[in-house]
């Protein structure tokens, strides 16, 4: 960045990327400062080297806005899968779905799966009615890239996460860490319930030794050496 370019020449680029030209050094600079800008390095390995005149806030918010970008394009790029059966049991794909709807509120794809085997290629309609119910319940965080398809023996589907400002909370992780009041109270409960037949009052008396009535000790003269 200015005073740090070590090049003679540089390819000068302005405003909305406009290409000014080749300038010696010292005139790319004084072109900055005309501008009251800075001149920014930003193809080194070019010849002659690629310099542009912008604010280096501006320029390192630009870059920064980028990184994030591409992060999230690799993040969105990964696919989880997720396996079905024609007669899957109705709780499993409450978890299939939980999974599945986890997965897309992290921003991932979904490639669901469901394979015959045996007879059940003979009842395919089994497996749509399935693969639909399985659409219906995640249709709040994602949306299918295509149709289900039949391909081989399986029906093949991938979901795609929608926008977050369109795209539902994940009620699984609002309601992590929380716990009734009930559950709270309860333990305190049946320690007062227990505590009652451990713990009876007793009442114990104690009684004075009655005073010397006149009667000796047979031991009260005893002499020990």
């Amino acid at each position: 960045m200015n005073g740090k370019i070590r090049a003679r020449e540089v390819r000068v680029i302005g405003h909305e990327h406009k290409q000014l030209g080749v300038f010696p050094l010292n005139d790319a600079l004084a072109l900055a400062r005309q501008h009251g800008v800075d001149l920014v390095e930003i193809s080194p390995n070019a010849v002659p080297p690629v310099c542009r005149l912008i604010e280096i806030g501006k320029y390192r918010y630009e870059l920064s806005k980028k990184e994030k970008e591409t992060r999230k394009h690799q993040h969105a790029s990964t696919v989880k899968e997720v396996q079905l059966s024609p007669r899957i049991d109705p709780h499993d794909l409450g978890i299939k779905v939980q999974h599945a709807i986890n997965f897309l509120c992290e921003d991932m794809k979904v490639k669901v799966a469901l394979k015959f085997r045996g007879r059940e290629m003979a009842h395919t309609e089994v497996g749509f009615e399935v693969i639909k119910k399985f659409i219906a319940e995640i249709e709040p965080f994602g949306h299918p890239d295509f149709q289900p398809k039949l391909v081989g023996r399986a029906i093949n589907l991938m979901l795609s996460p929608l926008p977050r400002n369109k795209r539902a909370k994940n009620p699984r992780g609002e309601d992590e860490g929380k716990e009734p009041a009930e559950d709270k109270t309860a333990p305190e409960k049946k320690s007062e319930t227990h505590a009652k037949p451990h713990a009876p009052k007793v009442k114990i008396a104690v009684t004075e030794e009655p005073q010397s009535s006149g009667l000796q000790s047979p031991f009260a003269n005893l002499d020990i050496k």
